[in-house]
């Protein structure tokens, strides 16, 4: 679901920068107030793990179209909402500079789109509530796979609504939403059981590791190491490995917007969208996930490897340096 620039208005672009700045920001202040060192470890380990999933673009059969996981609730069910955020502001920036994925000048709405819903809808509406009096697989399940639905859809509705309030390109709203709403439907219901199926085996191995979880201290059959090695080995496997199996697909939004615009190129033209156009082209050293100039399948393994331990490394510094600040605080 990430969008070009060619959908958005400069005007549009900026006001979606300050509403997710300022979510952002309101989150940096919740993590510094309740950092914990100890968590350091998983949010890089879960962080890297939504990296790398999201390169995975499976296909919706009978539509010619494919879908990637977002991950937000994902996040935000391990993480809490806030933390949760801050990843998903992390991944999508590093998706948007290093491989050109997502445009700059869209990168405001792509984090509101694809984190604000999922971390603080699908994680203080749908997860927190579910959870409160105990938990279990099946309602793991459900709040997965409900929260996976209603924040992509939440997501989707907001890319025509930004598209709408741009008109700089011909896309018919009616026509747009018809195409958009469905096919993320179904990719919500795949995210949905790809999330239960992870967040149930944290259940199983390691339940205290889930947020919003109460009375689940101590009966994890493996330790909080062994649980991040597992997710660890599982993450280089998903982006050195199994990213080579995405589909070739177009994703939901992509074929949206052929299946409306017949198959014109959305194009747009004036300074910003050039300097934009200007900066990721430096900055992207793997575009589309691959070597410049090749199609070679080592540099998708490479990009899958490489993006994850950039996104750890991240996090890692991100968790010190809000741990440093919430130290000095307290003098």
């Amino acid at each position: 679901m990430h969008m070009v620039s060619a959908l958005v208005a400069p005007a549009v672009a900026g006001t979606m920068y300050v509403c997710s700045a300022a979510a952002g920001g309101y989150s940096v202040r919740k993590v510094r107030l309740e950092s914990d060192p100890q968590k350091m470890p998983v949010a890089a380990v879960m962080t890297a793990f939504v990296f790398a999933a999201q390169m995975i673009n499976f296909t919706i059969p009978g539509t010619g179209s494919s879908g990637h996981l977002c991950g937000a609730l994902l996040l935000a069910a391990v993480l809490g909402p806030f933390a949760g955020f801050l990843s998903m502001i992390g991944i999508l920036l590093v998706q948007c500079l290093l491989f050109a994925d997502g445009g700059l000048l869209a990168l405001g709405c792509n984090i509101w789109n694809m984190a604000f819903y999922g971390c603080f809808i699908g994680g203080f509406v749908i997860w927190r509530p579910m959870m409160r009096s105990g938990t279990s697989k099946g309602k793991i399940a459900i709040a997965s796979i409900i929260g996976s639905v209603i924040t992509l859809q939440l997501g989707a509705f907001s890319v025509t609504l930004e598209t709408l309030a741009s008109g700089i390109s011909d896309l018919p709203f009616q026509a747009f939403v018809s195409a958009m709403q469905p096919i993320h439907l179904a990719i919500g219901l795949v995210e949905g059981v790809a999330a239960a199926a992870v967040l149930c085996f944290i259940h199983e191995v390691k339940p205290e590791m889930l947020w919003g979880v109460e009375n689940e201290e101590n009966r994890g059959r493996l330790s909080s190491g062994k649980t991040v090695v597992i997710l660890a080995a599982v993450t280089l496997i998903i982006g050195g490995g199994l990213s080579l199996a995405a589909s070739s697909h177009p994703d939901g939004l992509e074929w949206s917007v052929e299946q409306v615009a017949s198959g014109v190129e959305l194009t747009a033209d004036g300074v910003v969208y050039e300097n934009a156009e200007r900066i990721q082209e430096t900055t992207a050293i793997l575009p589309d996930y691959s070597f410049r100039n090749t199609d070679s399948a080592v540099g998708t393994s490479f990009s899958g490897i490489i993006g994850s331990l950039v996104i750890a490394g991240m996090c890692l510094i991100g968790g010190w340096w809000l741990n440093h600040m919430r130290k000095l605080r307290m003098k």
